[in-house]
């Protein structure tokens, strides 16, 4: 082969690395670059790949939702167990991870946020993670480690299709006690899944029943259940009743100042309303209240 053509061979080798490297994975990334810590009290993980490496860093959230526990109704028991393992984690005592399941709209996310207003004079912060870049939690870990700082990471509406890689990055950190993953960090996730993971009729035919007429889940529902059951605290969200759909738009309307005159008005309104969105959820709740209180009640 003459000099030419392997130049020519070399060059179209190169050029079809650099399009297999932009397809795939980076198996290089740079450390998590940090932050300045005191620029807020909530961060979420940023994550820019290119063809060689895969950098991440910690943006600080400017402005964070102020959301106090006296502001969620109708979740006392929910409300109660979360408050009381935080509690227990930002004072230095064993606590748990915590996983947050259930209805949609519920107050999941407004709970960790509210929990986060009550401990951040306490040194806690949060950092939101992604569930693309859970594989990366090794490495937040690592760089919050010997800080002084108390770290709630957090990932809202978590859930998993097979096969992905963070799974099994947060299966590891789960797997025991929260000074497995650092005596300063707490996982905290919120899912509509109980399970974290895609439930399908065909796992049913995994179970198995023994002799003595106990039924027991064969390996697919096993490896489903087994993520959520590493978190040592798991909360679980119910769909409101009517009244209690009812007492939270009540709650949301005195919060945006409308007139208790204007209030009895709300009620069938706020039905409706709940009716069309095919929901009675907290967040339903809050979305009407919004609606009602830019209107005009001088009149009311």
């Amino acid at each position: 082969m003459s000099t030419p053509d392997v130049t020519n061979l070399i060059t179209r080798a190169e050029m079809l690395v650099k399009r297999l490297d932009a397809l795939l994975p980076s198996p290089h990334h740079a450390p998590v670059t940090e932050p300045d810590w005191s620029l807020s009290v909530a961060f979420r993980y940023r994550k820019r790949s290119s063809t060689a490496w895969a950098t991440g860093w910690l943006e600080p959230v400017r402005h964070v939702a102020v959301i106090r526990y006296e502001d969620l109704k109708e979740v006392d028991t929910q409300k109660g167990r979360f408050a009381r393992n935080l509690a227990q984690f930002v004072s230095g005592k064993p606590a748990n991870n915590v996983l947050l399941s259930g209805a949609r709209g519920t107050g999941k996310s407004s709970l960790v946020k509210a929990g986060l207003q009550a401990h951040a004079a306490q040194g806690l912060r949060l950092i939101e993670v992604d569930k693309a870049d859970m594989i990366d939690l090794p490495d937040l870990i690592e760089m919050v480690s010997g800080r002084p700082e108390r770290f709630i990471i957090f990932c809202d509406d978590l859930s998993f299709d097979d096969g992905e890689p963070g799974y099994k990055a947060l299966k590891s950190i789960l797997d025991g006690t929260v000074s497995a993953s650092g005596d300063n960090v707490m996982i905290i996730a919120t899912s509509n899944r109980r399970h974290l993971l895609p439930e399908y009729q065909s796992d049913n035919k995994t179970y198995k029943h023994t002799a003595d007429g106990e039924l027991h889940p064969g390996e697919a529902v096993e490896e489903k259940i087994s993520l959520s059951e590493r978190f040592g605290l798991w909360i679980s969200f119910y769909p409101f009743t009517q009244d209690e759909y009812l007492a939270i738009v009540a709650q949301w309307l005195q919060h945006f100042g409308v007139p208790a005159s204007a209030m009895e008005a709300a009620r069938p309104e706020a039905l409706v309303w709940a009716i069309e969105r095919g929901s009675r959820s907290g967040r339903v709740a809050y979305q009407f209240a919004r609606d009602f209180a830019g209107r005009d009640h001088t009149g009311a």
